[in-house]
């Protein structure tokens, strides 16, 4: 079974597993608050994904407007917690926890944890974040949303195909997050078949480019260095926001 994606930026990727279609933590705009969009698509491809997994509660992951113009025949998996906030988007909501399982598609989702914040800006909405592993006749598919190492890498079925955030929005990175490094290391431990490299090169703070305009791409050049010293048996996909892959796996 072909698995294909379109990376439309940041952590928004459309990914098919043969017949079924998920979206990750879409974000359908150009603009969100400070930051602008300087590469990728906020378009998304015609037809209906069978659901959209959102990672955690933060604005450049989960954004409301972006959700209502989403199918409405797409339903939300969401962190446990969110039902109330993406209700309001008038789609079909499946809120999960680490370890639930739901099937979509004729797909097994499974919900695992990120190391993140839960927190959702200016408010006092929280949930657990997550990431997914997707499963399709014999196929997996591995979405780590925002997350820095976690114990539990060690322990998921090896994936075929891992996305995983090797950057940010802006020069630095909190704590909660995998560099370019660490994105590697991640790699190593999952014995990922194939990596496709995302959360970089996308969005930007207003001026933030114009000061310092080199880290807006270092990571990509930084993540094939290290991807070659941790994991040199892994597939490396490295392409730009906007990209479709096809056939990451044949």
């Amino acid at each position: 079974m072909p698995v294909d994606v379109v990376w439309m930026g940041h952590a928004s990727v459309d990914v098919r597993l043969g017949p079924a279609r998920f979206v990750t933590d879409p974000v359908l705009r150009d603009r969100l608050a400070h930051l602008r969009r300087h590469r990728g698509t906020s378009t998304l491809a015609a037809g209906a994904p069978d659901a959209a997994l959102i990672s955690h509660l933060h604005h450049d992951h989960l954004d409301v407007p972006s959700l209502r113009r989403l199918p409405p025949s797409t339903v939300l998996v969401v962190p446990r917690g969110a039902g109330a906030l993406v209700g309001r988007a008038g789609h079909d909501v499946v809120e999960v926890g680490v370890d639930d399982v739901v099937e979509i598609a004729g797909t097994r989702i499974t919900a695992v944890p990120a190391e993140h914040r839960g927190n959702r800006f200016l408010t006092r909405r929280t949930a657990p974040p997550l990431g997914f592993i997707l499963e399709r006749d014999g196929q997996v598919v591995y979405f780590a949303g925002d997350t820095d190492l976690h114990p539990v890498m060690h322990e998921l079925p090896r994936p075929d195909v891992a996305l995983l955030p090797i950057a940010g929005w802006g020069p630095t990175l909190g704590p909660g997050h995998l560099d370019a490094d660490r994105a590697a290391e991640a790699a190593a431990i999952l014995e990922a078949k194939t990596v496709l490299p995302i959360h970089w090169g996308t969005f930007a703070p207003r001026t933030g480019r114009r000061r310092e305009p080199d880290w807006f791409d270092k990571p990509a050049d930084r993540y094939q260095a290290a991807m070659a010293r941790e994991a040199p048996s892994t597939r490396l996909h490295l392409v730009r926001p906007g990209d479709t892959v096809h056939r990451l796996v044949d």
